[in-house]
């Protein structure tokens, strides 16, 4: 991904019945399809961590999914931060 104007990075964590219900592979679909690079990966504590680059509308777009009721389990509540794009990424894999 080029660096472009506008581009962000997103950091979310996600909490709720997340872990082992197909939930990082349905955030790396969504996120392909929106064309943002980054990964989701599991944490000790039960949340799913996702990072995620690209435009900042892609990227709220990708908020807004997480925080629906269509994902995969059960979503309790998103955490976000924002901020500048790293431009290190490539692709969004599941970690």
């Amino acid at each position: 991904m080029a660096e472009g104007e506008g581009d962000v990075r997103l950091t979310a964590w996600v909490r709720g019945r997340v872990q082992g219900v197909g939930f990082r592979w349905w955030t790396r679909a969504r996120a392909l399809e929106l064309d943002l690079v980054g990964w989701a990966r599991n944490t000790d504590d039960g949340r799913v961590e996702v990072v995620a680059e690209g435009s900042r509308e892609a990227c709220v777009k990708l908020l807004e999914l997480l925080r629906s009721c269509d994902t995969p389990g059960r979503v309790d509540g998103v955490v976000e931060r924002w901020s500048e794009p790293r431009g290190s990424l490539g692709g969004f894999v599941e970690r």
